[in-house]
């Protein structure tokens, strides 16, 4: 009877504290380290377990950790006590079998920035603020191991991979490529701070030496050259791949045709002779600042419009006044669009935002911040439902918005996930009194905080500020602001359009005069051609919009202004 009891003891006790533990160690390093160290497990070797982290149903598994000055000598213990993990919350609670095990640390770096207050965050090292491609991250090799939640089991994991620098692209005869330190970001982040573009110069560029030209400004993520710009025909021996997103074969020669069309186009004869430009702007939290000054990234859109455009105009015979600039993009980059020529009225003559990132809070994708109490769940007396966070064009649920804010979560805490809607709430979010963003809601819970949605609404809600503002600046904006998305935008981004459209509609003394434009069942990256495919006409905003923009600028360009001498 006593043995029966021991051996009961002992099976309840290893079923209880059992769990599945990794010892982590950084045989390269030295000193202390800072950053968010992450467990990666695949139960396929597709690729490695660091590129398999995805939203929705397709994703494996992370689990995080922060290092606050950890020794490097010090190895570091990953489990379910000190771990948060996507989808799968805690790590006991993972199937058992057989998985592809990887560990990398994203490391952060110190800022004393000029408010007094003390960051740690991951500076970008010209990979556009990816965690899992910024140069000088350790990580390991892939390792098979047997998991058993119910046993106890310690692997240990080596850190003795580093990611190497990136190669910075090459200048040809017609894209260059240029980098500056920026004083305004400088200042503010208490070190040196770089602004940078790849510019796309006009045929003729050369030979008429004379010429100034208008600026096309393009907006969106982190680009690594000039986009959709190519001197040669597709290569020949491309593979037949299937592209998952648009169920074609072959999107890769599809690309580059389009990219090579362009470039024939660009030389012609009749293409508006302009210098069009993509801009280089990660800050700490993103690989885009969004373009606009804020708490928590600081000045970027004064660094941007006062700093690096100028630049740029100086160094490449730009026009260099407002009347002369136009700005478009699409997703993040059709938010900026619009946001510089609210923020920005006397730079920037006109404006195409597609597919914009929320440009009224009131429908923040699935959100109304200010009348909604919960951002993951819908209010119900029984039952609450989660939120839809990305469909397909038939309506088809992949993600709930709860499902990518705790991906987020898992990659880092305090608004340094890296992810989207981390840098909403970088970018939008007033600076707590830790140094780092407030949170428009609880992480976890989804609780909305008021008080910030409130500080939101007043400084980053584009379609308030355009219906507070008009009075003041309606002249300035009248007839400069156009929008395009597909009606069944991916990330319902077309709820916000529709509300924005109401409100430009009802404006007056002036009127708005601008264009709003839906694509039928269209998803993500819609841009208001109807003529094509949503898969085509995602490749081709520069060739859409800056002949758009040369038409539509004859109406808002102050009289005497030169239309002529860079038409050649």
């Amino acid at each position: 009877m006593k043995n029966l009891f021991l051996f009961l003891l002992l099976f309840i006790s290893s079923t209880i504290f059992a769990q599945t533990t990794f010892q982590v160690s950084f045989p390269n390093e030295k000193g202390l380290l800072d950053g968010r160290l992450l467990l990666l497990l695949s139960k396929n070797n597709k690729a490695e377990p660091r590129f398999q982290v995805l939203d929705g149903h397709d994703t494996q598994l992370v689990f995080g950790l922060t290092l606050d000055n950890w020794p490097s000598t010090k190895p570091q213990i990953m489990t379910t006590g000190n771990t948060f993990g996507y989808p799968i919350e805690a790590l006991k609670n993972i199937p058992a079998g057989d998985y592809y095990v990887q560990v990398l640390l994203h490391k952060y770096e110190t800022f004393n920035r000029k408010d007094g207050k003390t960051v740690k965050l991951p500076m970008d090292r010209g990979e556009g603020q990816q965690w899992n491609l910024a140069p000088g991250n350790i990580y390991s090799k892939p390792l098979k191991v047997s998991i058993n939640p119910k046993s106890t089991q310690i692997f240990k994991v080596s850190l003795d991979q580093t990611i190497p620098p990136i190669e910075e692209p090459k200048d040809t005869k017609y894209i260059k490529h240029i980098k500056i330190q920026s004083k305004l970001l400088t200042e503010f982040w208490g070190r040196p701070m770089y602004l940078g573009a790849h510019i796309l110069l006009p045929e003729g560029f050369e030979e008429k030496k004379d010429v100034k030209y208008p600026l096309a400004i393009y907006h969106g993520h982190f680009p690594s050259d000039f986009d959709g710009f190519r001197t040669t025909p597709p290569d020949e021996n491309l593979a037949n791949d299937y592209n998952s997103r648009f169920n074609i074969y072959g999107y890769e020669k599809i690309v580059q045709q389009e990219a090579y069309d362009f470039y024939k186009m660009w030389t012609g004869p009749n293409f508006p002779r302009v210098l069009a430009i993509e801009i280089q702007h990660p800050c700490p939290y993103y690989d885009d600042s969004y373009a606009v000054n804020s708490e928590n990234i600081g000045p970027y859109g004064d660094a941007i419009t006062y700093e690096l455009i100028p630049y740029i105009e100086k160094q490449f015979r730009g026009i260099g006044e407002g009347w002369a600039r136009f700005t478009y993009g699409g997703s993040t980059g059709g938010w900026e669009a619009l946001a510089v020529q609210v923020k920005y009225p006397d730079e920037y003559n006109g404006c195409y935002a597609a597919c914009p990132d929320p440009i009224d809070f009131r429908a923040f994708t699935t959100v109304d911040i200010y009348k909604d109490k919960n951002a993951y769940y819908y209010e119900s007396e029984f039952k609450p439902t989660l939120r839809p966070g990305h469909r397909n064009y038939l309506g088809q649920i992949s993600a709930t918005l709860k499902d990518m804010n705790m991906r987020e979560l898992a990659l880092g805490t305090k608004s340094r996930g890296g992810q989207q809607w981390d840098i909403w709430e970088a970018v939008y979010s007033p600076n707590g009194a830790d140094g780092y963003p407030e949170p428009i809601w609880d992480k976890k819970s989804g609780v909305i905080n008021k008080k910030v949605a409130e500080y939101w609404k007043e400084n980053y809600d584009l379609t308030y500020i355009l219906k507070r503002d008009w009075p003041k600046y309606g002249d300035k904006w009248r007839g400069k602001i156009r929008i395009y998305c597909g009606d069944m935008d991916n990330f319902y981004l077309n709820n916000a359009v529709y509300l924005a459209e109401e409100e430009l509609k009802n404006l007056n003394s002036p009127a708005y005069e601008g264009e709003v434009d839906y694509g039928d069942r269209a998803e993500h990256c819609w841009n208001g051609d109807h003529t094509q495919p949503n898969y085509i006409s995602r490749l081709r905003y520069h060739r859409m919009f800056i002949p758009k923009w040369v038409e539509d600028m004859k109406k808002t360009t102050p009289l005497g202004k030169d239309l002529s001498s860079w038409r050649y």
